[in-house]
């Protein structure tokens, strides 16, 4: 065994996802042990009980410190990207539920509030809000692969792409500013074409740049693997390890081949959770979406994660990271890679 290497000052987990089942690849429920899956391993950070407080038509998440309204369509009719970021800089002008400092939250705030063991809509159980809409909700956080785009979370099953600016969806107002959470990496604004413009007064991620940024360097090599500064977790540098597009029981039983072979003096490898996964993307950067000098080599476009789709549990997430996104793959389909991670270094 290799000696673990020292971890950063603080680090800043991700969330878990909630998840605590497993299941098979043809969607059926099984026991968790010895599963490799997100459901056994249940990575992140723990969510508090209660995980909301209410105040009135503010919801405070006691997880992140955010405060979201209770209602979670308050513009009652879907809008542009544009038009969201106006309508939240209006509420601010007139106050809305008392508080001034609303904002169109960005890609990791909206997806804070994804629940992975939930669907229709994909929301912590018990979670007070109403006026729900099973659809596309808007970030502030521009896309960086074609920025006339923007990041958007839809509420059925969790999904996370990015839509047109100029094509209308839901957006769902928050306010505080979280310790709990990574800044995305934008630093740029971008108008409802594509232009970077100045990014005074617009309202969009690149201007607020909230959540605790990346520290410098953000990884240390480490043999093998790469540890990650921000989040204490241990990467392979090898992103393509097995050189093969592999179906999700595959993945989960390649890492165990790992373990077995104590590949860079580890036998606690891991496959990782989507939420595990997305914390690597830098929300500034594509093709790949990771942060610049990332010293990992042979990256590939999708990795399967540990996480089944509660939506469609025949289903597994999966990150994209040419693009940043988050979407799934059907089990039982060779068609994505793996990315090995150490938890517990």
């Amino acid at each position: 065994m290799t000696d673990s290497p020292p971890k950063h000052a603080r680090v800043f987990i991700p969330p878990a996802t909630d998840q605590d089942q497993c299941f098979d690849i043809h969607g059926n429920e099984i026991g968790c042990p010895n599963s490799g899956q997100d459901g056994e391993t249940r990575y992140g950070r723990d969510w508090p009980t209660p995980r909301f407080r209410v105040d009135g038509e503010v919801v405070q998440d006691n997880l992140t410190g955010l405060f979201w309204t209770k209602n979670a369509n308050p513009n009652d009719f879907p809008a542009s990207w544009p038009e969201a970021l106006e309508q939240v800089a209006t509420m601010n002008a007139e106050q809305a539920f008392g508080h001034d400092d609303w904002r169109l939250p960005n890609r990791r705030e909206l997806l804070s509030l994804i629940s992975y063991q939930t669907k229709k809509p994909a929301l912590p159980a018990g979670h007070p809000f109403y006026n729900i809409f099973l659809g596309w909700y808007w970030s502030s956080t521009s896309a960086a692969i074609n920025p006339a785009y923007a990041w958007y979370i839809h509420l059925e099953g969790g999904r996370m792409f990015y839509g047109r600016k100029d094509q209308d969806c839901l957006f769902w107002p928050v306010r505080g500013q979280s310790g709990a959470l990574a800044a995305t990496g934008q630093s740029s604004c971008y108008d409802q074409t594509g232009n970077i413009i100045s990014c005074r007064g617009s309202g969009q991620d690149g201007e607020l740049q909230y959540g605790v940024p990346a520290p410098a360097p953000r990884f240390r090599i480490d043999g093998a693997a790469a540890y990650d500064r921000q989040t204490g977790l241990l990467w392979l540098l090898d992103a393509n390890y097995f050189k093969k597009l592999l179906t999700w029981q595959e993945a989960l039983q390649a890492v165990q081949q790992l373990n077995q072979a104590e590949v860079g003096g580890r036998r606690d490898w891991r496959l990782p959770s989507i939420n595990a996964l997305e914390s690597l993307v830098d929300c500034s950067r594509h093709s790949p979406a990771l942060p610049e000098n990332h010293p990992f080599i042979n990256i590939q476009d999708v990795y399967w994660s540990s996480t089944t789709s509660f939506f469609e549990t025949d289903w597994a997430w999966a990150l994209y990271l040419h693009k940043g996104a988050l979407g799934v793959g059907h089990k039982p389909a060779p068609h994505f890679n793996i990315w090995p991670v150490c938890f517990t270094c």
